[in-house]
Order: structure tokens, then sequence, then C-alpha cells
């Protein structure tokens, strides 16, 4: 059985990272994607085990200390990682694992995991990207002029990636479609077909031709 890939996406607040996985996940069943802590309360329709595993701040740093995380971050106050356990037992299923993070986060899961694949979702523009952070109507003036020039920053970061992918407005599928794309470009490169690949040489150098 293949080791499932590790696909990283992230993105600036406000350009559709939640739609977008959600949409990829319901369209490729064997992705996982794997479900972070936080220290954060709740949002208004967030499940504890389903968006989150919301947890107090002396659990997170015991599990960071313990090393039990592949990555974490702290944005805007609240400390946000990822176990690293239900990562590799996924993938050592075969499973591809699908982590949405944040810049910092990835940085981090670069230095833990030489296999992992890097995509960053662009907004179609800085402006837009605006008016859907102020769009959204859940947050303060200062918190969304905060996560804006957060964003700016974060592109910053862009170069470290391996595929970037504009998510446009009202285009997810076209979004969903890119990142399939990318995913069944990574499953056909050589390293992922190593045994195959030797089977098959020792395989044709065994064939004796006289017979045929």
């Amino acid at each position: 059985m293949h080791k499932g890939l590790l696909i990283v996406l992230s993105g600036p607040s406000g350009t559709g990272k939640g739609t977008v996985c959600q949409q990829l996940c319901s369209r490729q069943p064997r992705l996982h994607q794997a479900i972070s802590i936080t220290t954060r309360p709740p949002r208004e329709g967030e499940v504890n085990g389903v968006h989150y595993h919301f947890i107090g701040e002396v659990e997170f740093i015991r599990l960071r200390e313990a090393k039990a995380l592949l990555e974490w971050a702290e944005v805007y106050g609240n400390f946000y990682g990822t176990p690293r356990d239900d990562v590799e037992n996924a993938r050592t299923r075969g499973h591809d694992v699908l982590l949405e993070i944040d810049p910092q986060g990835a940085m981090q899961v670069q230095k833990n995991v030489e296999d992992g694949v890097f995509i960053f979702l662009l907004p179609p523009s800085m402006e837009a990207l605006w008016q859907r952070i102020s769009g959204r109507g859940t947050d303060s003036l200062q918190v969304m002029k905060q996560r804006f020039a957060a964003a700016n920053q974060e592109l910053h970061r862009v170069w470290q990636y391996d595929y970037v992918v504009v998510n446009q407005d009202d285009q997810v599928d076209y979004t969903v479609e890119r990142l399939e794309a990318i995913l069944a470009a990574e499953k056909c490169k050589v390293k992922h077909h190593h045994d195959f690949l030797q089977e098959l040489i020792k395989e044709g150098e065994s064939i004796d031709l006289s017979l045929h």
C-alpha cells in the first residue's frame, strides 16, 4: 500500500479555504482532512470534533511540550495545532491527508515532513479580499483590519509553496478542479512508485526473449 500524500493548504483569511476544502473532500473519498486543535472558543455553528477539537490552554501546552503536534501557531491570541499521530496514522493507511493551516504552521510542517505538498490559495485581488473580510459581519472593524494586514504579510510567504491557486468569486468548482489536478500530478511522480518500478525493471530483465 502506498503511503498517502500530505497536502498543506494555506491562504489569507477570506480566501474561502473552508469551502474549498469541504468540496474537495466530498469529491475525493480517500482524502482525509485533519482536524486541528485550538484553544479559542467555538463560533456559532461550530461542532467540537468536526470543525476543531476545542481544548484548554493547559492541555495544549502539554501536547506541544510532548512533541505530539506536527505544527502549532498562535493566531490572534489563540493557539492552534495539528496532532502528529492523526496525520501519520491516516497516511500509513493509504489516505491522503489535507491540512488547512496558516503559513506559520505550514513552515513548521516543511521542517518536520520531507514529502509534503504545499498549496497557497489566493484571492483574485486584494480589494476582493477586503470585501470578503468586511462582508462577514461577525468581526469588529479593528479585527477586520488586523486580518487584512495579516493577509498582506502572509503573501510574502507564497514563494515557499509548491503551487498557487486563485479562488475566483463564484468559481469554487473550478478552484477544486485545479486542486484535484495537483493531487493527480503528485500521485504520478516517480518517487511515489519506487517499489513498482523496481519490480517492473526486474521483470523486464528476467524475461527470456529467446522463447518468444
